[in-house]
């Protein structure tokens, strides 16, 4: 079972780094790469923890006293130091002994002492806890999440049981197999067979309609995560009224996260800032990216981002942008990013820099992300925004996002009457439309909820002149919010793409019915 991390593995070790943590939540993963390798250079192979002391895994002639003899940190150092034996040495879980100085001081002793023997000590724990006095001694290697071969010999090996103890059937055809692998792609070995048992246990089968299992066992790995939420995307986008160039760019990219995109030459798709008038869709649309193309949907919660202690905020981005990479392909929906940049300016009087950092973190995660991770970042206020956001290499495009033009009331008005059981024929549309003019999507909706309140509490069924007399009462933001809106127009006129082909002159509507 040669993996890419045991080849590294190997090389390290033949290059006599005799201290090597291993960061990783999958210990078995970890020791069985690690047997293979030493089977390969033919070293022994012997493991410790604090139940179990110092055991034997591989070894012809085990060479160490074992169990509660070396359960203690000093202990185990001092028998592998004084082992006259071609071995590499598992410890597990090792890292809360790192702050004891004798513990300190005898793994630095270990390290000239191990890299002039045939002996290589493997710190094995899921988090890096490394004290300042080994940084130079010890090598840092992160054991990556499981890659398609592991995950099909997975598969495969569940396969072959079903066809042994026939307590179970499969029935997949080869593309179904290969999106079952592709679903279970960020998931641990254990979370991805996890995932196949209780897809198998709800029907004694295992098919290509399985994949929602594997889709519950990754929304239970984002709710640990912490920053990152799973989020149902039942949204399609034939709810969201207008937007016909972006609707069209979307469609365009569909087929951007295939293989086939890539052996034709594209990158992954960036991902767009959607900026522009509150409650015209944008974060509607956001959700509707992710069922368009049939991948999960993440959504990032600043909130959950910048809490904690000193230096926590910088440590809970890193893991979700790492749990998003982890889970890619997929969607990551940040709503009104606007707010998570307010501070930046005056961030290093106000909270000793941390805005910034945690901002410059995400700036560079997005240069640099090589992972199919599409963000979809919407936004209301964009002076908000540093530049560094809005430059191409980023993002693919920024669009603007303006109050919807008649054709697109129409359209918002038949979807929010026909998701509430209404025929938009037995209503005046053409009074309708002309009575929303300045209204936003989300105002229009409120408005039809509001009628059928009414008509509700009057024990009747609603009809025009209920949302008519809506439409009366309500004072649109188009209105109260003119000024800034009027500006926000002028700053979109040349600087971003607008969402709809009826925007023909962003700072005013001409219409006639």
């Amino acid at each position: 079972m040669s993996t890419p991390f045991g080849q590294q593995l190997d090389e390290y070790i033949r290059a006599r780094h005799s201290l090597i943590y291993i960061v990783t939540w999958e210990e078995d993963r970890a020791r069985d790469i690690i047997v293979h390798m030493a089977a390969h250079r033919r070293k022994d192979v012997y493991e410790w923890s604090v139940t179990d002391g110092l055991r034997s895994v591989q070894a012809q002639n085990p060479a160490h006293r074992s169990g509660e003899r070396t359960r203690e940190p000093m202990a185990v150092l001092n028998e592998i130091l004084q082992a006259d034996t071609d071995a590499v040495y598992i410890l597990k879980d090792f890292h809360p002994n790192l702050d004891k100085p004798e513990v300190i001081r005898q793994l630095r002793d270990l390290s000239d002492a191990l890299r002039r023997s045939r002996k290589c000590l493997l710190l094995v724990s899921p988090t890096l806890t490394l004290p300042i006095e080994l940084e130079k001694q010890i090598t840092v290697l992160d054991l990556p999440l499981p890659g398609e071969d592991e995950l099909r010999r997975l598969l495969e090996r569940i396969v072959g049981e079903s066809r042994t103890n026939r307590r179970f059937q499969v029935d997949l055809t080869p593309e179904q197999e290969h999106a079952l692998i592709q679903a279970t792609r960020g998931l641990t070995i254990a979370e991805a067979e996890n995932a196949y048992a209780l897809a198998i246990v709800r029907d004694g089968r295992l098919d290509g309609d399985d994949i929602q299992a594997i889709i519950e066992e990754k929304r239970q790995v984002i709710r640990k995560s912490g920053g990152l939420e799973y989020c149902d995307t039942s949204d399609d986008i034939s709810d969201v009224g207008g937007m016909d160039i972006l609707k069209d760019w979307l469609e365009r990219r569909k087929r951007a996260f295939t293989e086939e995109a890539r052996k034709y030459g594209l990158p992954h798709p960036r991902g767009i800032l959607l900026m522009g008038v509150q409650g015209c869709g944008k974060s509607l649309l956001a959700k509707t990216v992710a069922q368009q193309w049939q991948i999960p949907l993440l959504r990032m919660d600043m909130s959950r981002i910048f809490q904690g202690y000193i230096g926590s905020s910088e440590q809970n981005m890193r893991r979700a942008l790492d749990g998003a990479e982890s889970l890619a392909p997929v969607v990551l929906w940040i709503d009104e990013i606007e707010k998570a940049f307010a501070g930046m300016e005056s961030s290093g009087a106000a909270d000793s820099g941390t805005t910034s950092r945690v901002v410059g973190l995400f700036l560079t995660w997005l240069q640099e992300k090589a992972g199919p991770v599409f963000v979809v970042a919407t936004a209301n206020e964009v002076r908000n925004l540093p530049p560094e956001l809005l430059r191409k290499g980023r993002l693919d495009e920024i669009f603007f996002v303006d109050l919807p033009r008649r054709p697109e009331r129409q359209e918002i008005l038949d979807i929010h009457l026909r998701k509430r059981r209404r025929d938009p024929e037995k209503f005046d549309m053409r009074a309708l439309r002309h009575a929303c003019k300045g209204y936003s999507g989300a105002e229009i909706e409120q408005a039809i909820v509001s009628a059928m309140h009414d008509s509700f509490f009057e024990d009747r069924e609603v009809e025009t002149r209920d949302i008519l007399k809506s439409f009366q009462e309500q004072v649109p933001l188009s209105t109260t919010m003119r000024e800034r809106i009027e500006d926000l127009r002028g700053w979109a006129r040349d600087r971003a793409r607008p969402v709809s082909s009826l925007v023909t002159a962003p700072a005013a509507e001409k219409e006639t019915e």
